[in-house]
């Protein structure tokens, strides 16, 4: 499966507006080597055929949260796994800032990670 993704660089913790299109296999890579070397990040991903990301994915440590977008006008936040207390913060890097939401919107990262593969796969869950 090809994807285009555009993410937090590895080496600067900056966010790369730049897209890149890839096999699902490097974006995992990266994704990866974002949790080793820094603890976080921020990724947009689209299928190549749309024009606008089918998610969005933002961890720190173990917690994420993910933004659905349905189409280009409408974006949700996808309720989060219950592993986090609802009454809980939770901070994730979106783009180069930090952004808080509720617990109730996050999901453990692999959950998250698992989710972003599924809705990639059938953008219309």
């Amino acid at each position: 499966m090809s994807v285009t993704w555009a993410a937090t660089d590895t080496a600067t913790g900056r966010f790369v507006a730049v897209e890149r299109r890839t096999g699902l296999g490097e974006l995992t890579d990266h994704v990866d080597a974002l949790r080793r070397s820094r603890g976080e990040g921020y990724l947009e991903v689209r299928l190549p055929d749309r024009e606008f990301p089918v998610v969005t994915l933002g961890f720190r440590g173990e917690r994420a949260i993910l933004h659905v977008f349905e189409d280009a006008e409408t974006v949700s936040l996808h309720p989060g796994d219950g592993t986090t207390p609802a009454d809980a913060v939770v901070e994730v890097p979106v783009m180069d800032e930090p952004a808080v939401f509720s617990g109730d919107m996050a999901s453990s990262l692999d959950a998250a990670w698992s989710l972003l593969h599924r809705l990639l796969r059938s953008p219309a869950v």
